[in-house]
């Protein structure tokens, strides 16, 4: 199915599903919201691409290499945008290490950036998990989120998992990998020069590991800075409709949606976030301000990475990332 098709069903179940549980009242609710709070949103995302850039800048600096906070903001934002756009998030790392290597860094050291960052993004979400089961589990569980607990933490250790024997035990990895790609078929040419990579993704990652204590704290302090506006939107925009749930709560919520909500395969989760977040709210919101509460985080989180990040995309790394993909597929 092309890309296009897939993202026009991404944005009608992402329309018709809140619909089909709010009606047009759900519709009707948004105009509670007050525009000073949608506004606040936005600039709640802004800020965040902000913070993340700054995080970039302090990887970047600590190899040696300068970047400048607008030009990081275009890779963040054009990165977001491609994640958001693509199914499963992938097209997000592939415009990330695109646009790194067009600066000058090697590909593989531009992947093992872009693995710190994700290594790092594990390491809030786990402690985050950790802490969220404490405050909810001695509340009583009156939200019964045991399931979505167990789930996460088994996706998130999976994931650290993974890093780990990248890094520990990449020869493992590389020889398990080699005979899998002689396997399907893979030319030996094909498989040294995958293996020649990872070796040089490796180095990278070594290199990354090894910046100072006082920049991997500050750059952990942005992602947490980073990852609290963003779950954090939801919470206001519940309170601005009237309703109180707890925040914990709804952090769990949006981690097990937006988490589960890939295997859909459609952009941005689509279908699959809409219906976790339905299921796991009915119980505290009536349809309409279900619908209308779905319907503004979704804005907010979703469609306007689309709005904002497309045209940065497509100006930074539309043109060249297409002929840079066309010639590795030739």
């Amino acid at each position: 199915m092309r890309f296009w098709h897939l993202f026009l069903i991404a944005l009608l179940a992402g329309l018709l599903i809140p619909l089909s549980y709010g009606g047009w009242e759900g519709l009707s609710r948004l105009r509670d919201l007050p525009l000073g709070l949608m506004i606040g949103a936005l600039a709640m995302v802004v800020l965040g691409w902000n913070l993340n850039a700054a995080r970039l800048r302090l990887v970047l600096g600590g190899t040696g290499v300068r970047m400048g906070q607008g030009k990081a903001l275009a890779t963040i934002m054009s990165s977001e945008f491609a994640m958001s756009a693509t199914p499963a998030g992938t097209g997000g790392a592939l415009t990330y290490i695109f646009l790194l290597h067009r600066h000058g860094l090697a590909s593989s050291h531009a992947a093992a950036c872009y693995a710190l960052e994700q290594l790092l993004d594990l390491l809030f979400f786990l402690p985050a998990l950790i802490l969220l089961s404490i405050v909810l589990l001695a509340g009583g569980d009156e939200f019964h989120v045991g399931t979505q607990l167990a789930l996460l933490g088994g996706m998130i250790g999976g994931g650290l998992g993974t890093l780990w024997l990248l890094i520990r035990h990449y020869r493992a990895v590389m020889l398990a990998g080699g005979r899998l790609l002689n396997r399907i078929g893979i030319a030996s040419r094909r498989r040294r020069r995958i293996a020649r990579w990872i070796i040089r993704f490796r180095r990278g990652i070594g290199l990354m590991l090894r910046l100072s204590r006082w920049r991997l704290l500050l750059i952990y302090l942005l992602c947490i800075g980073h990852w609290l506006l963003r779950y954090t939107i939801l919470y206001f925009i519940i309170r601005a409709l009237g309703e109180e749930i707890s925040w914990a709560y709804l952090f769990l919520v949006q981690m097990f949606v937006l988490s589960v909500g890939q295997l859909t395969l459609l952009p941005g989760g689509s279908g699959g976030v809409e219906i976790g977040f339905s299921a796991l709210l009915a119980a505290w919101l009536d349809p309409a301000t279900l619908a209308a509460a779905l319907i503004a985080w979704r804005f907010a989180t979703y469609y306007w990475y689309l709005l904002a990040g497309g045209p940065v995309f497509f100006f930074f790394a539309g043109v060249g990332l297409w002929r840079h993909l066309r010639i590795r597929r030739a």
